[in-house]
């Protein structure tokens, strides 16, 4: 199942983006990589027509929202995409019905709309993405409330520096659910998958289930680095 992992940094967080296809062919490959996330960003187009089939009966906007809450991803971030190709361009009345739309949409799905940001974007020309866009004077920016607290911001990345991180519980036993396993030449066997419980080690010895395989981890790595442990959370490979 090919998911595609992308990491970068925030003044906050590393953020490990976890980009599942979207097409319905692909739904099981979006439910692995939706199941491990601690946020969902769902991206919405602005466009005309693109909106409304995204959010019709069979669209993906639904699907997408939906299968984000129902594999108990909480917290949710709305990107409005596309604001550059709005009718007129990064118009403000388009993104308020979208986002009133899309609000009413994801409370019957059981998400708090007072709790997610919505952020009027255009990704291909880089608007509201890291820093305030000069094409939409009007959007003086989103805000969120929940139980544990208030947040607010103006671009996209100032909404993902306001998730709240889960409680890693590195206390329990390991617990690493398996996404892929890679032979490589001259290394060897490398799975990869996410940390859930417990700390992952160099030297920690481990079982595979089903097969009932008991062996020793030689090294752990994280976005090509070596890490000492990997902790809930991390989506690392290590070598076995």
């Amino acid at each position: 199942i090919d998911i595609a992992l992308w990491k970068f940094e925030t003044a906050k967080y590393y953020v490990t983006i976890i980009d599942a296809p979207g097409h319905r062919d692909f739904i099981k490959n979006m439910i692995t990589g939706t199941s491990q996330a601690d946020c969902a960003v769902l991206i919405v187009a602005a466009g005309t027509g693109e909106f409304e089939a995204g959010i019709s009966k069979n669209g993906q906007t639904r699907e997408h929202a939906l299968l984000a809450f129902t594999l108990g991803v909480k917290q949710l971030i709305v990107g409005v995409n596309k604001m550059d190709s709005t009718e007129p361009p990064y118009s403000e009345a388009r993104f308020e019905e979208i986002k009133k739309e899309v609000s009413s949409y994801i409370k019957k799905i059981g998400y708090n709309p007072a709790a997610v940001a919505f952020v009027p974007i255009s990704g291909w020309h880089g608007e509201n993405m890291l820093e305030q866009s000069s094409k939409m004077p009007w959007f003086k920016g989103w805000a969120v409330d929940r139980k544990e607290g208030k947040a607010e911001g103006k671009c996209l990345i100032e909404a993902l520096d306001a998730i709240l991180p889960p409680s890693r519980p590195t206390d329990k036993p390991l617990r690493l659910p398996l996404q892929d396993v890679y032979k490589i030449g001259g290394i060897g066997t490398v799975p990869v998958g996410r940390v859930e419980t417990g700390v992952l080690k160099p030297g920690t010895v481990v079982v595979f289930a089903p097969a009932n395989i008991t062996t020793e981890v030689k090294s752990v790595e994280m976005h090509h680095e070596a890490l000492q442990e990997a902790v809930p959370g991390d989506n690392v490979g290590f070598n076995v």
